[in-house]
């Protein structure tokens, strides 16, 4: 056992106290600060001004008179009354009526004559004027406001731009025209607009989460990101450490420091000692990860919405996780003598472990399906699936978590019988790296 610790130590020491281990460790963190910092400066939805000339062909006569109103008598524009429909300035405190003030379009209509020439107007767009650009060319139809006699479907308009403009600018533009539109129709119809829009406005509230422990204000996405967020973890802590594995045994065994081990210690011994060894490696990078998520939960004041049991389960999926796949990439290490000849045998095992991340969104959602239910109790799928389903909003009951922990006990041991019979005769052979068939006649000789 002495020797077993020994190699642990060696393992752990060797890796965690250099450069490359510290810097990889604190990628994650700074990345996902600047992503905090910069990410909303980069991708957040400003208030885009839109300013500039719309020309408008007007057959109907009612449609530029209710736009010109909008635009310069302080009617809401069509940024303003979206956002009074969804309710954003009751939640936000009045904030986005502010900010749909401030990104109201500027425009200046150009009215044509009802028998102008489209044609002839598509090259106005083409004319650029720095100070007041030409954004748009919109011709609304005949039955617009009204219905032809005899039909009751309204027509719209045709709308032109020019290229290489912003898509917001044109977004505007298309706003405001319905706007106008709907507001010539309700006037000829005879209905206050202001009216209806009163009638249609349905602020949007926030949900309030009941639960055993009280009431609490629903956090929109959270029950979304966290089975993510821990299989994520997960995922980093086993795969990281066991590309460690795999990497350390081929390393080894091709500068022949496996056979000076091997003189002092015994195959399983050596195998157990760096299992152990990455695994605490695994464990310290992963605690890390914990805290900083726990820190940022209490920082933004949703600690109480985590359920204290899933780190507890998290560390026992990991273990199982990391058991089973660990062991198996010590094998293909010990089978192989260089990185390029263990991609015949990473490729099929990676594209296991990587099909719970094609079945995130549907387990998420539905928790008890029967997808989830497989995921759950196929190793080496159990613990990446399990940990889905403890996370999500609807966890499973307790005799399938301990069903599945039992699965995975099981692959454990047949992991471990299987990858130590691989190491005790493949780490001490070169020449033609094996395919699956000498690896089987390896594990029923040794």
């Amino acid at each position: 056992m002495s020797k077993i610790w020994r190699i642990a130590v060696r393992e752990f020491v060797a890796t965690v106290f250099t450069k490359a281990f510290i810097i990889g460790l604190m990628v994650l963190p700074v990345m996902l600060a600047l992503g905090f910092l910069v990410g909303p400066r980069l991708f957040g939805d400003r208030p885009f001004a839109v300013e500039g000339q719309v020309a408008i062909v007007d057959p109907t006569g009612e449609v530029t008179g209710e736009l010109r109103d909008a635009l310069t008598d302080g009617t809401p524009a069509a940024g303003l009354a979206d956002a009074i429909r969804r309710g954003r300035a009751d939640v936000a405190g009045g904030s986005a009526i502010v900010e749909a003030l401030a990104a109201r379009p500027k425009l200046t209509l150009i009215e044509r004559s009802v028998g102008a020439d489209i044609e002839r107007e598509k090259a106005w767009l083409g004319i650029e004027e720095p100070d007041s650009p030409h954004l748009a060319l919109a011709v609304i139809h005949a039955n617009a406001v009204e219905p032809r006699p005899g039909e009751t479907t309204f027509g719209s308009y045709d709308l032109y731009v020019p290229p290489n403009q912003d898509t917001r600018a044109e977004i505007a533009v298309h706003q405001s025209l319905r706007e106008a539109i709907v507001s010539a129709r309700a006037r000829t119809q005879g209905f206050d607009r202001a009216r209806l829009n009163d009638l249609m406005t349905v602020p949007r509230v926030q949900s309030v989460t009941v639960s055993g422990d009280g009431e609490r204000n629903t956090v929109g996405g959270f029950n979304f990101i966290l089975p993510f967020a821990f299989m994520l973890l997960l995922f980093m802590s086993v795969m990281g450490s066991g590309q460690g594995l795999l990497t350390s045994t081929i390393e080894e065994k091709a500068s022949r420091v496996a056979e000076v081990l091997l003189s002092a210690v015994s195959p399983l011994q050596l195998m157990a000692g760096k299992l152990l060894g990455h695994m605490g490696i695994s464990l310290l990078a992963m605690s890390l990860y914990i805290g900083l998520g726990l820190l940022a939960l209490t920082s933004f004041s949703l600690f109480g919405l985590l359920e204290p049991m899933l780190i507890f389960y998290l560390f026992v999926f990991f273990l199982l996780a990391f058991f089973t796949i660990g062991t198996l990439m010590m094998a293909i290490g010990a089978a192989v003598n260089e990185m390029r000849e263990a991609q015949a045998f990473m490729t099929p095992m990676m594209l296991i472990i990587m099909s719970p991340w094609i079945f995130w969104t549907p387990i998420s959602r539905d928790p008890n399906s029967t997808l989830a239910l497989v995921v759950s109790f196929l190793p080496p799928l159990s613990s990446f699936g399990m940990m889905l389903r403890l996370a999500s909003s609807d966890p499973p009951p307790p005799w399938q978590i301990a069903l599945s922990i039992a699965i995975g006990i099981a692959a454990v041991v047949g992991a471990l019988w299987v990858a130590a019979k691989v190491f005790r005769i493949g780490l001490l052979m070169f020449g033609k790296p094996p395919n699956f068939a000498t690896l089987l006649r390896w594990i029923r000789a040794a």
